[in-house]
């Protein structure tokens, strides 16, 4: 096994071989290793460095240095939703009344309403603690397993901290050093020794807000401010300090009017939860918190044998852990970390559908975070009839829309008018609810939430598509995200490659929903739309174009062009000739162009798309300059180039969360996929083991990464070669497994299959498995096939490559 090798993970031959012994999927490594911690010495300066913290609903970074620590506070329920210029400005200005005629008049006719500090996500200020004279904070440390942060001084003292996974509060265990004062900073306020920060892609200042200044109060040991804000939706956050000996515990809580009573209000909610902290104790309350992040990590592990890679993927998938729960808002651009540098948020700190929202919700599903997921989901699902009325009102169509950028409660923001008010943004979003439904193979979910959300997102779309004089079904006006920037050339000729693509796939996904359903005209109608469409606008040497005219022609940020390839399986290695010499032009145009105008995103995404089409050295390229040159101290995604080694022209420091999550797909997509080569079709997909791992990674292995059709699945690889595999049915029917293993000898132990419900049909092998059952699998050379199969005890019977 390589060096980060799973904790106590059994091998398909040891687990044949020991009558007792568990099997692979059973023996998950349930914690990361201590190797995988996140480490910094002080001091931390900036907030964006810091240590996050989080359940969901409330974050916390830590950082500070000298003897003064900060914690950094948040609640992803932060809202200012005013909005700038006319109240429901869309409904005054549809997109039906917009025309290339008039376009040219005015070519961002939506940007306006985008300016202006409001709506925004909000800071709330942070926690200061100030230790005893003499301490000089250390070092600071994330522990994955427990995820608590620590911090050291100098002269030994300790300070724990974490953010309660199961209750809306935070707790502070100081050891070994006094803490001199605890005090509340409201958001936008200075305090000593806090040192201000630009703020790039932000609304502006807090003081912009017009807020009055916030009121404070305390009590014995307890302070506390109360932020109001506009419409009568106020904010509160209190601390609590309770001594013991040489021991410091601090409580925070924060709360807003919206989940305050009559018979009790926001104050004193947040007071008595500071109250109940302190009576539980920091070891009660870690207890119950740590039983909860094991239960998390216990869902999927890697093990990969380079450790900057393997860290950056344990921490980015902590932050599922830390930044999205069921029943809480999903996270925006920053997650449940909002700036703390006296401005407002970059980008507002919003819901961007063009691709922020989607990359961040696209990686928990082959982890197995599925409340990580459902957090967004639920949030869509939530807003459905302010999206009819948004489809209604702007469109003129039935069904929903989500807005390209939007707020807390759904309202559009505008922006760059070409993107932010596109209609194909929501066909991402409802491939986000086909994906959750195919990895989880849950028909209660697809026949209640899945299709019924997705449907109307088709009926919008087809209420907007007319028959050209090709006969070819388009949109009245198209574009290609983020492609021209804000300009009248980001006016492309109807259907954009993107637009294309984004419906294509959202009609043949529609298909297969129907299909599981036994709804046939339902079926029938989607695949016409689909075909209707026509193909993808190509150059005579294949290269993906914008749309039938125009080429990509300058190095750009976002793969809108090719999104067909990934993350929609529409163009494929398993394709024609025609799609594979599609994706090498394609690739060799990308290439040619440069990197210049990437972002750290863009490097997370290519590693996806690279290893989608099988190139392994490309994908391990990719994430690793994303890895090393795209992030912050603590590993938070920043979009411009830090390593000074000219990645890209882009330079700047704004934090956003999509690059952490597009990073671990890219690792997932390298160690397992299951897309279809036929969209469409139901329960099409195919398994591939180690389809795109780079020749250094020699030595790999995962436990319990989820497929498409439900399935979990662990595999084993050493010196170069796939040693061994399991899997477990999460659906009942074929489960096809592409045979990449080189020649060698399968070795099957089947659990609740028939000897001849295993075949091989082209390059895959056809395996139909009941909910459930259970196949491990030992790949043994042929020239050792007599003393490993001896070795491994009998097998039921062999199978070897067709």
């Amino acid at each position: 096994m390589p060096s980060h090798a799973l904790h106590d993970t059994i091998r398909p031959g040891d687990a044949m071989a020991a009558d007792n012994a568990a099997t692979p999927a059973e023996a998950i490594n349930a914690v990361p290793a201590a190797a995988d911690n996140l480490r910094l010495d002080a001091p931390l300066s900036s907030w964006e460095d810091a240590i996050p913290l989080g359940n969901g609903l409330m974050g916390a970074l830590v950082w500070g240095e000298g003897k003064q620590l900060r914690f950094s506070l948040d609640r992803g329920d932060l809202w200012d939703e005013r909005t700038h210029g006319e109240p429901e400005w869309w409904k005054k200005h549809p997109w039906g009344t917009l025309t290339m005629d008039n376009i040219h008049q005015n070519p961002d006719p939506w940007g306006k309403y985008y300016n202006g500090a409001t709506p925004t996500k909000l800071p709330s200020g942070r926690l200061e603690l100030q230790l005893a004279d003499g301490q000089v904070l250390d070092t600071f440390e994330l522990d994955l397993a427990t995820a608590q942060g620590l911090a050291t001084t100098k002269s030994g003292a300790t300070i724990h901290s974490l953010v309660s996974a199961a209750d809306p509060v935070a707790l502070i265990k100081v050891k070994g050093s006094p803490v001199l004062k605890a005090v509340l900073v409201p958001a936008g306020e200075s305090s000593e020794g806090a040192e201000s920060f630009s703020n790039t892609h932000s609304g502006g200042a807090v003081a912009a807000l017009g807020y009055p200044a916030a009121a404070r109060g305390s009590a014995g040991t307890m302070n506390w401010y109360v932020q109001d804000g506009v419409d009568g939706f106020s904010y509160c956050a209190c601390v609590a300090v309770q001594e013991q000996g040489r021991e410091t515990l601090v409580a925070v809580a924060m709360t807003t009017s919206a989940e305050a009573s009559p018979e009790v209000d926001l104050l004193q909610l947040a007071k008595d939860r500071c109250t109940s902290a302190l009576a539980a104790g920091y070891e009660e309350t870690l207890n119950t918190h740590a039983a909860w992040w094991a239960e998390f990590w216990a869902q999927s592990a890697i093990s990969l044998p380079e450790q900057m890679l393997q860290r950056n993927y344990q921490f980015n998938r902590y932050l599922y852990g830390a930044g999205s729960r069921k029943n809480a808002p999903p996270m925006p651009l920053q997650g449940v970390w909002t700036a703390d540098n006296g401005g407002l948020p970059p980008w507002k700190g919003d819901y961007h559908n063009d691709l922020n929202t989607q990359l961040t919700y696209g990686a928990y599903q082959q982890a197995g975070h599925w409340e990580a997921g459902e957090s967004y989901l639920d949030f869509l699902w939530d807003l459905t009839p302010v999206f009819e009325d948004f489809a209604r009102d702007f469109y003129g169509t039935q069904g929903l829309s989500s807005p390209g950028v939007m707020t807390l409660s759904g309202q559009p923001l505008g922006g760059w008018s070409h993107y932010a008010m596109s209609p194909t943004m929501s066909a991402w979003n409802a491939h986000l609810f086909y994906l959750h439904w195919r990895y989880t193979k849950d028909n209660t979910f697809l026949t209640e939430r899945a299709y019924p959300w997705v449907s109307e997102v088709g009926q919008c779309l087809e209420d907007l598509l007319t028959v050209n004089d090709d006969g070819v079904l388009v949109l009245p006006l198209s574009s290609s995200p983020e492609a021209f920037d804000n300009t009248l050339q980001a006016w492309l000729k109807p259907n954009s490659n993107y637009d294309l693509m984004s419906l294509k796939m959202l009609f043949l996904a529609l298909a297969e929903m129907a299909q599981a359903q036994s709804l046939g005209a339902d079926r029938l109608k989607w695949l016409a739309l689909s075909a209707q469409l026509g193909d993808f606008h190509a150059a005579d040497g294949g290269e993906l174009l914008l749309d039938a005219d125009t080429a990509l022609e300058e190095s750009h940020r976002h793969l809108s062009n090719i999104i067909g390839i990934h993350p929609f399986n529409l163009i494929t290695v398993d394709g024609s000739e025609t799609d594979r010499q599609r994706i090498e032009a394609s690739l060799k145009a990308w290439d040619a162009l440069g990197t210049a105008h990437w972002t750290g995103y863009t490097w997370a995404w290519m590693g996806c798309l690279r290893a989608r089409v099988g190139d392994g050295e490309e994908a391990a390229r990719h994430v690793g300059v994303y890895a090393e040159a795209f992030v912050s101290r603590n590993g938070f995604h920043i979009n411009g180039d830090q390593s000074g080694k000219g990645y890209s022209g882009f330079t700047y420091r704004p934090f956003t969360l999509e690059g952490n999550f597009a990073a671990m797909q890219a690792i997932q997509e390298m160690l397992l996929q299951s897309w279809s080569p036929t969209p469409g079709v139901l329960d099409s997909e195919v398994i591939r083991l180690f389809p795109a791992v780079p020749n250094s990674w020699a030595d790999a292995s995962f436990n319990d990464l989820r497929t498409e059709g439900g399935h979990r699945v662990c595999a084993w690889r050493e010196n170069g070669t796939t040693i061994g595999f399991s899997v477990i049915a999460g659906s009942d029917g074929a489960i096809r497994i592409r045979d990449n293993f080189g020649g060698n000898e399968l070795l099957f132990d089947v659990d609740g299959v028939r000897k001849d419900g295993i075949q091989k049909q082209g390059q895959d092998f056809v395996l139909m498995l009941q909910a459930g059952a259970k196949v491990t699998v030992t790949i043994v050379e042929k020239s050792l096939e007599g003393t490993a199969s001896g070795e491994a005890g009998e097998p039921e019977f062999a199978l070897s490559r067709g």
